[in-house]
């Protein structure tokens, strides 16, 4: 029985995510990451504040989905709960783990969370990030500069940022991917890159344009990343992080596209690959009706408070098989309301991520009654 009754009212799964359950090959015309969550191990104090303990065949088995079905993997993000959960000894393990099975492209994240929260001078954000970077170097992935708390606290003017940045573009011994979060994902990050971040970011990558890849921004606003898109160097990447704005954006116009380095495509693998694929083939029609229904699922699960969408992302995981548990490292599966999770069943079937509806509907009516609606 595929009807289940969700805290707004009954609901019936309709099976579509079956018509993309079958993995295929990579894509030609855009390179897409995808940023995977990590899943947690049930039967550890997985509490807040504790040290996270991973379930590691589950969590790597979940990267080989994403690779499976043609993506890159971005791994270590915040969508793996760097953070908000993950401290460095996991996520240092994650990333070797991770990138010793890689059966196709991935980058990991580069930031500052060995040190302790608050405060710190320069110089010890400059060796927290090295220390980092070549942890992921000696992993054997691409590195992702992600941006730092510590240094958004210590930074005086846009030439702090310079220095650090310069520093470990130096020291990279090969192209890396910078990191522009917005402060709706992390409050701390608030005023990034310094009073005229535009200037501060085209400048650092004007100065280094042979060490970097691409630059990834997630401030969920079209126009400034198009803009920002058209004002790169040629030859550098701007991936998208907009999971508001994704189709258009990784679409293009006559002056350009962006690729994509995304957390919603954690969620929706099955039907973006098979947009993406329409792409490839020039089919633009498929390509906007495949991903039109995943973007209200998208909004949902990014919906204010941002930083919460690692709930959505864990509770899609579940329903859709890819864990036996709705338990995430911090306790971070309270992150989100019984309604807010209600709802983001229906967008989730509508969009065509749930490749088993009877599994799926199961697991949604177990939740329910846990949440005190009865069946």
């Amino acid at each position: 029985m595929t009807t289940v009754v969700l805290p707004d009212g009954p609901f019936t799964f309709s099976g579509k995510g079956a018509a993309y359950a079958t993995p295929g090959a990579g894509f030609t015309s855009r390179v897409a990451y995808a940023a995977a969550h990590v899943v947690a191990d049930p039967g550890a104090d997985n509490t807040p504040g504790a040290p996270a303990a991973l379930d590691w065949d589950a969590t790597l088995a979940f990267r080989h989905h994403l690779w499976s079905h043609g993506f890159g993997v971005a791994e270590a993000m915040d969508t793996a709960q760097r953070g908000m959960g993950l401290d460095y000894a996991a996520t240092r393990e994650l990333i070797r783990r991770s990138a010793r099975e890689a059966a196709g492209p991935i980058v990991a994240g580069v930031a500052t969370d060995q040190l302790p929260p608050g405060t710190a001078s320069l110089d010890k954000v400059r060796k927290a990030y090295a220390e980092q970077l070549a942890d992921v170097r000696v992993a054997g992935a691409t590195p992702v500069l992600m941006c730092s708390r510590h240094l958004a606290a210590t930074a005086r003017d846009q030439d702090d940022y310079l220095d650090v940045y310069g520093d470990l573009l130096r020291q990279a011994d090969g192209p890396v991917v910078l990191h522009w979060l917005g402060e709706m994902f992390d409050p701390a990050l608030a005023g990034y890159w310094g009073p005229d971040p535009v200037a501060t970011v085209l400048e650092l990558i004007g100065a280094h344009t042979a060490k970097v890849d691409g630059i990834k921004v997630s401030l969920l606003d079209e126009a400034f990343e198009v803009d920002l898109r058209r004002r790169l160097p040629a030859g550098v990447r701007l991936y998208t992080g907009d999971d508001f704005n994704y189709p258009a954006l990784i679409k293009g116009d006559e002056a350009g596209y962006s690729d994509a380095l995304l957390g919603i495509f954690a969620a929706i693998a099955p039907p973006a690959a098979a947009a993406l694929r329409a792409l490839d083939a020039g089919d633009l029609s498929g390509y906007d009706e495949i991903f039109a229904p995943t973007v209200p699922l998208a909004r949902h699960v990014f919906g204010t408070p941002t930083f919460y969408y690692k709930t959505g992302i864990v509770f899609l995981a579940w329903l859709a098989g890819h864990q036996t548990h709705f338990t995430m490292v911090g306790g971070l599966q309270s992150g989100r309301s019984p309604r807010h999770l209600g709802t983001l069943i229906r967008l989730a079937d509508a969009a065509g991520v749930l490749p088993d509806a009877d599994l799926a509907a199961s697991r949604a009516r177990a939740w329910s009654i846990t949440v005190g609606v009865p069946q």
